[in-house]
């Protein structure tokens, strides 16, 4: 490990600490204990850089467990088990009021309590993250191990003792604004997801053209009118049998093909044969302001379909072609596009296995249309604002990009020793490890770090 101040030193991790203490692979009920029962960690209540005693299950009411094995706030935790990105997660424990205790796969670093947040620290740093992941084994990047042997040979960074205070104490500090950054960041996709669905609320019950309509003279109508009387509902697929897939053929698209913006991805789609398409074309040729909308499963996500691609549309929707003459298409998508109308779909849907809207009920369904005037004016205003929460939210991203690069950076920063200032006096880093090893040697042999497993849990 190169880069280090002159008075810190390299170390594996077996030089900190004094054991390793596991505990069991016990079947439990898959939920957190409650009411005094008894519980083991799952790897996910230390996965995420804070404890979370939630993550847990229920042991059986007949285990046995050696409480020494039980989980106390204070306590430095790892995960020996996860995902390559994960697997030896590090916490301190917060606060606790379950009665929990080690599993298998989490295990307790029993290290000096003035080095414990260093520690943890030096293990969330991206070269110790390196080599704990090629330290892990497993086939398979979903569920890595590594072992204790392993683990005690990861070299992290040993400052002086005062200095490991200071940059602890500093890393508490800064972290903390960071996190409750990411958290006030993480609450705005909610937010933004409201503020659209209050502008196509406002759309659509002419609360947003309000004073458009004084202005302009233009009397509030709203005319009712069924779906079929202004646009074309057609069943794509009247067989609803899904036709055989081959390979080089016609995009077959659905709701599953529609990206989180709501645009259709047509290289994502399975493929069906040309004489499938001959087929839907007889049917149907789609049109520039078409759209369709999910009446099997997915209910809604109404998306315009592009006119110039060739492809055919799922059994699972309905393709709506508006009649221009008599309604604006995108007013008509902005329609099936607001939280009133999906609610109302959603309501009379019949649901066995899964929710269905059937084209009967589509063609019939009810709108109370303004005038074309309005329904104009309705979608320019709409887009204006529906374009503002983008640029929001292509802001937010960024901001979370810089938020999420923070913390790496700045525990990098603070194993360079640039995070707080050094102080001469301090005692060398060789001389603390002269301690630690001293101190070792020197303990009683039932006491002294073992290299084998501690396993503090006992089945009953």
């Amino acid at each position: 490990m190169s880069g280090l101040p002159t008075t810190w030193r390299s170390i594996a991790l077996d030089k900190l600490i004094q054991k390793i203490e596991a505990g069991l692979n016990v079947k439990c009920e898959e939920r957190p204990p409650r009411n005094g029962e008894k519980g083991l960690v799952k790897i996910s209540a230390v996965t995420w850089g804070r404890f979370n005693q939630e993550q847990s299950k229920t042991l059986p009411a007949n285990a046995e467990v050696n409480e020494t094995a039980r989980i106390s706030a204070g306590d430095l935790l790892i995960s020996r088990a996860n995902t390559i990105e994960l697997v030896g997660a590090s916490v301190i424990v917060g606060s606790i009021n379950k009665q929990l205790y080690l599993s298998d796969k989490v295990l307790r670093l029993v290290v000096p309590n003035d080095s414990k947040r260093w520690i943890n620290y030096a293990l969330k740093l991206p070269s110790v993250r390196k080599a704990i992941e090629e330290s892990s084994s497993g086939n398979q990047l979903s569920m890595r191990n590594i072992s204790q042997d392993k683990l005690r040979s990861i070299e992290i960074p040993l400052a002086p003792h005062p200095e490991q205070k200071r940059i602890a104490d500093k890393l508490d500090t800064v972290l903390a604004r960071v996190d409750a950054c990411r958290e006030r960041l993480n609450r705005v996709p909610l937010i933004l997801k409201r503020f659209r669905q209050s502008v196509l609320a406002a759309g659509m019950s002419g609360s947003l053209t309000t004073q458009w309509r004084h202005r302009s003279g233009h009397m509030e109508s709203n005319e009712i009118k069924t779906l079929s009387e202004i646009a074309g509902v057609i069943d794509p697929h009247p067989s609803h049998r899904t036709p055989s897939l081959v390979v080089n053929g016609v995009p077959y698209v659905g709701i599953g093909e529609v990206d989180r913006k709501g645009n259709l991805n047509l290289l994502a789609a399975k493929t069906v044969s040309w004489d499938v398409y001959e087929d839907h074309k007889s049917r149907y040729q789609i049109r520039d302001g078409d759209f369709m909308f999910g009446k099997i499963g997915t209910l809604g996500r109404p998306t315009r379909l592009p006119a110039d691609e060739k492809y055919v549309v799922s059994a699972n929707v309905i393709l709506i072609q508006p009649n221009p003459e008599k309604v604006d298409p995108a007013y008509l998508l902005l329609f099936f596009s607001s939280p009133k109308v999906l609610s109302d779909i959603a309501g009379q849907a019949s649901s066995t296995s899964q929710a269905a809207f059937g084209i009967k009920k589509m063609r019939s369904f009810p709108l109370s249309l303004p005038t074309k005037p309005e329904q104009e004016e309705v979608v320019r205003r709409v887009k204006i604002l529906l374009a503002f929460a983008d640029r929001l939210e292509a802001r937010l991203a960024t901001a979370q990009t810089t938020a999420d690069r923070l913390t790496p950076a700045l525990l990098a920063k603070a194993f360079r020793g640039e995070l707080v200032p050094q102080d001469p006096n301090d005692e060398l880093a060789a001389e603390l490890l002269k301690r630690l090893t001293a101190a070792r040697e020197s303990a009683p042999k039932g006491k002294r770090s073992s290299k084998s497993n501690s396993t503090v849990a006992e089945k009953a």
